[in-house]
């Protein structure tokens, strides 16, 4: 079962979420919280899976929480404000995924076994946001962190590919290799680096200037 906290200010909207996520078989709501600061409390005591954070909440909004709860359960924002800065920085926060409010039903209950199950929620239009938002920044010339190198140059080709939006299977037909071999990659990729997910991922590759927009 993928146990998940709701946090959002708004009461219609957790029952809601709630009443939706409760009726999927393999998933369970084990608490909601109304603001960030009782999110991160409830996260610590309920240890769930997944935490649905609204970004505009009192007394601790939902990119703070999120800094605050770290590397235990996966992030999933859900705002209704489709803006650049909240896409950015709810990635460098630690969110696995980005979706917004109006999103199709389907959509969220997907957003949460994805999430759970390890991989990023990253939308196209977040990546091309992303991108854009590194894009507007002055270029300059980044020393290669140390870290780079303990990847292979397959590994390298790997992130990059993935900085780019694309997906597994896509990858794996760019490179002509299978796509388990493709998973294998990330996998030793996200270890080397010490990166929690695919999102973290995509942060990492355009701030070290491995890649660059364009």
């Amino acid at each position: 079962m993928i146990k998940v906290l709701i946090a959002d200010d708004q009461a219609m909207v957790r029952q809601g979420f709630g009443a939706l996520l409760g009726s999927q078989p393999d998933i369970v709501v084990v608490g909601d919280a109304a603001d960030g600061a009782a999110a991160v409390a409830q996260a610590r005591e309920l240890a769930p899976d997944v935490v649905l954070m609204d970004i505009r909440m009192p007394v601790m909004d939902g990119l703070e929480a999120t800094r605050r709860i770290g590397d235990g359960p996966k992030v999933l924002i859900l705002t209704t404000f489709d803006l650049d800065d909240y896409v950015y920085e709810a990635l460098r926060s630690g969110a696995s995924g980005f979706l917004l409010k109006d999103a199709p039903a389907a959509d969220l209950i997907n957003a949460v076994r994805v999430v759970a199950a390890g991989d990023a929620l990253l939308a196209p239009s977040v990546t091309r946001r992303l991108i854009a938002e590194f894009a507007t920044r002055p270029s300059h010339d980044r020393p290669r962190p140390v870290a780079l190198n303990a990847l292979t140059p397959r590994e390298t080709d790997v992130l990059r590919l993935i900085a780019r939006g694309r997906s597994n299977q896509e990858i794996a037909e760019d490179l002509v290799v299978a796509e388990q071999t493709v998973k294998s990659h990330i996998g030793r990729i996200l270890a080397k680096l010490n990166l929690r997910d695919r999102a973290q991922a995509v942060v990492f590759a355009y701030e070290t200037g491995l890649v660059v927009p364009g």
